[in-house]
């Protein structure tokens, strides 16, 4: 990664960014346009139907802007007009994040978990013609190629801080296959998209 930052302040970073993902835009937009679907896009990400973005830190919505650190969930979506919350009914993990949870958001690691996230998209699409998807449940942008998983996590149970993925269906055996689900490669040790990219295809040559 460009940028060294304590785990913890990544760690809270990456928590306040995936609450409002799942609880302001992902779960708002499945229960008007049904779908969970996100997107990275400039400056953070955005969902695929809905219109709201996280932008350098703020919710942007219809030419409103409002800052994520110091609110929680249900102030941020009050003040776009739409009601916090998940997507009901759909998977069992996500954010573990209150709506009324004050949320913080350092600017230096929000800023390089962004930029994280727009590398795996541009990596996994330059690997794939398949649309990559940012997913509100576990936080990673992937996809999925003749049975195998590929992705960016911004860190999780498993690792805490981000990483890429390989994830095949099938168990693979062989030292490539470093994790429980498959390989993954921490973004340290993946400094750009070529590096990303490289990840994927040695990952996709050793899975055949």
């Amino acid at each position: 990664m460009k940028n060294e930052i304590e785990e913890n302040v990544l760690a809270t970073a990456r928590r306040s960014l995936h609450a409002v993902g799942e609880l302001v835009i992902a779960g708002p937009q499945h229960r008007s346009h049904g779908t969970i679907r996100l997107r990275p896009s400039a400056g953070g990400f955005a969902g695929v139907a809905s219109g709201v973005a996280v932008e350098d830190g703020d919710v942007v919505s219809d030419g409103a802007r409002i800052g994520i650190d110091g609110r929680s969930c249900r102030e941020i979506a009050a003040a776009i007009g739409v009601e916090a919350g998940a997507p009901a009914g759909l998977y069992h993990d996500g954010c573990g994040v209150d709506v009324d949870a004050t949320l913080a958001l350092d600017a230096t690691a929000a800023a390089v978990l962004v930029d994280w996230l727009a590398d795996g998209d541009t990596a996994l699409g330059a690997f794939a013609s398949v649309g990559p998807v940012l997913w509100p449940e576990h936080f990673d942008v992937g996809i999925t190629l003749d049975e195998v998983n590929y992705g960016v996590s911004l860190g999780d149970a498993f690792h805490a801080t981000p990483y890429a993925y390989v994830g095949p269906w099938r168990k693979r055996e062989g030292a490539f296959w470093n994790a429980p689900f498959g390989a993954f490669r921490s973004a340290r040790d993946l400094p750009d998209v070529d590096a990303i990219s490289a990840f994927f295809v040695e990952g996709r040559e050793q899975g055949h």
